[in-house]
């Protein structure tokens, strides 16, 4: 690993765009220590300073989270963009300032990409590679792209807080901000398994889940308390966010590596 990438603080998040987003959101954090992430705390998005358990508070309490982690790196669980037939402006982040204007609700934005691509839903490049479960705009995911693009990335681009990366060259006094999907990193990892549930089945997935991602060597929980809450949250969003942050250190340990050439510079790219 680059020595310059260790000294950088590794984030996931598990995102969502429900009306209850504090507690749906979780985030897991670690340091690098010999080619290591050390998970040293997992929380839900209401823990944190000005949340709640509403959505709105909850992103902008994160939003602050992020922009304060200068020297950090954030995986986030969302789709940073849509397929490129459906995107009229000329690049990245001309789409994203457009995004509030020209979708108007979630409900327009699902309804307007389906209009445009009048054949089903269509996917990113980097969703069919990475293969991810769905479109962007996806019944299940159209919210979470929402509210994740617009009140999440969008502001922090707009004040130049983040870096976003591959769309956006690093820098080095920023928080740099990359896009990881769970479900495909434990496609790759041949760790695929129900695990979301209060059942006894499900809390023996989660944790079996856990310790496969430890006995790579390359992840590491601290504490007790820590993997204890990882195994009993329920609705496996607190795992979620462990694995998004295996999979931003995996990144991270392998440079970032991308492709920067269209379609990726418009659609954007999903580290697995």
């Amino acid at each position: 690993m680059n020595p310059y990438h260790q000294k950088r603080t590794v984030f996931g998040v598990d995102f969502s765009g429900a009306q209850d987003a504090g507690r749906k959101i979780w985030i897991s954090c670690g340091g690098i220590l010999d080619d290591v992430i050390l998970i040293s705390e997992c929380f839900p998005a209401k823990d944190l300073p000005g949340s709640g358990q509403r959505r709105d508070p909850s992103i902008r309490a994160l939003r602050a989270f992020i922009r304060k982690k200068r020297d950090s790196v954030f995986g986030l669980d969302f789709p940073f963009g849509i397929p490129h037939a459906l995107v009229e402006e000329g690049s990245w982040e001309e789409w994203v300032g457009a995004f509030p204007d020209r979708y108007t609700s979630p409900e327009v934005f699902k309804a307007l990409c389906q209009a445009a691509s009048k054949r089903g839903e269509l996917k990113r490049v980097t969703d069919v590679e990475a293969k991810t479960p769905f479109s962007p705009y996806n019944l299940r995911l159209y919210r979470q792209t929402y509210f994740g693009v617009r009140d999440l990335l969008r502001p922090l681009i707009r004040e130049k807080a983040v870096c976003v990366l591959p769309l956006q060259k690093p820098q080095d006094a920023r928080p740099w901000v990359i896009e990881i999907c769970p479900a495909s990193t434990l496609k790759t990892e041949n760790l695929s398994s129900p695990y979301k549930g209060s059942g006894r089945d499900r809390r023996a997935a989660r944790e079996k889940i856990l310790r496969r991602m430890e006995k790579t060597g390359m992840l590491k929980v601290e504490k007790t308390s820590v993997r204890k809450r990882i195994i009993e949250d329920r609705g496996g969003d607190a795992l979620d966010s462990v694995i998004a942050a295996y999979a931003t250190f995996k990144a991270l340990n392998h440079g970032l590596a991308s492709d920067t050439s269209l379609p990726y510079a418009i659609e954007g790219w999903v580290y697995v």
